[in-house]
């Protein structure tokens, strides 16, 4: 008799808007038939099982778990109408507010977007990713960029949720920033200087370039990018070109990568003796101007000195008096040692030779 007492009681423990989990027990073309106990049934039609993808489905045999809401109890024939859509939006909304504080990231996939920004669907709830929030290629017209990417799924952070508002605010540019952090910590650990990596140039500066080298980017200072002198990056290298780079220090502390192109290939002391002889005449540019001589970068490479005294047969107290820094002369090599680096350069005996010549003539 109890039995039959309590088969017969309406159902008073469920209410409206309850989220319950209940069992599988029949997936049809109509729906979802799920036991909720109190002796009864409950139908998720086809309506409330829209973000119930084919994969999902397929793993909703009898007996399993689901978790659904209640959107009416008076159905006919004791059958509570219930909602899967709801329930796994609620449970989205309670997951959000807590990643809140523990900074987890979400998946989320991107379906639509507008001048402000992304729209993403996260377990069946629809959140905001300002663009400020979304990580952009440069150069590239922003909302046309956001719809492409329609469909792709993508890691964020939590920002805002508010539920009575039904608004949740994202950022991909937050998750990424700590994915690139986690990253960089292992690529700091596994760094060492001498090492030689591949990378692509993610942005140009005055004073260098930065390379992204496998989650963390380092610098190319402005003097690393050539042996020859840079007047601008950019003639160097572009954002986007792919570099093999050599690794010139790492420091730890300030999570600091220092790096190099020009290490990468030949000094100019080590081709000198292929490209100078003694006696040869070249182009050179005054750099330097001291007490004892003027120094003269040499065809754009190397740097050589002319001694006060093969500047003119002239008697003068100071290189100023014959030359001046960004004079651009022909000079003659008068002296050359490989192993420390030296070019003894004249200017005096270039002219000397000029006025034979024309003496001859």
């Amino acid at each position: 008799m109890a039995e039959l007492l309590e088969g017969s009681l309406p159902l008073r423990g469920l209410q409206r808007g309850e989220v319950v989990e209940g069992q599988v027990m029949r997936v049809d073309p109509d729906g979802i038939l799920v036991s909720i106990g109190h002796k009864s049934e409950g139908v998720v039609p086809l309506r409330e099982m829209r973000t119930l993808t084919p994969e999902i489905a397929e793993s909703y045999t009898p007996g399993t778990p689901i978790l659904v809401q209640v959107l009416d109890t008076s159905g006919s024939e004791g059958q509570v109408f219930l909602s899967f859509d709801r329930a796994r939006s609620q449970s989205t909304w309670f997951a959000l507010e807590k990643k809140i504080d523990t900074g987890e990231v979400v998946t989320g996939t991107f379906v639509g977007h507008n001048r402000g920004g992304a729209i993403v669907d996260v377990e069946g709830v629809q959140a905001f990713v300002p663009m400020s929030q979304l990580v952009l290629q440069p150069g590239v017209d922003p909302e046309e960029a956001i719809g492409q990417r329609e469909g792709q799924e993508t890691q964020l952070k939590v920002l805002e949720v508010n539920r009575r508002r039904n608004r949740a605010v994202l950022s991909e540019r937050a998750a990424t920033r700590e994915q690139r952090e986690g990253q960089k910590e292992k690529l700091l650990d596994a760094l060492k200087e001498g090492d030689i990596r591949t990378g692509v140039v993610t942005g140009i500066s005055g004073f260098g370039a930065f390379v992204d080298i496998g989650g963390a980017d380092g610098l190319i200072h402005i003097s690393e990018l050539s042996w020859a002198p840079v007047t601008s990056v950019d003639e160097a290298v572009s954002v986007g070109q792919e570099v093999e780079v050599y690794v010139l220090r790492v420091d730890r502390d300030t999570k600091r990568i220092a790096l190099s192109l020009r290490m990468l290939t030949p000094t100019p002391w080590q081709t000198a003796i292929e490209r100078f002889a003694l006696g040869q005449l070249v182009s050179c540019t005054i750099t330097k101007l001291m007490e004892f001589g003027a120094f003269a970068r040499v065809e754009n490479t190397i740097e050589g000195l002319i001694h006060v005294s093969e500047l003119t047969d002239k008697h003068i107290t100071h290189p100023k008096e014959a030359v001046q820094v960004g004079d651009a002369l022909t000079l003659r090599i008068v002296s050359m040692d490989l192993g420390r680096q030296r070019m003894g350069l004249s200017l005096k005996q270039v002219e000397e030779y000029q006025a034979e010549e024309y003496q001859l003539d």
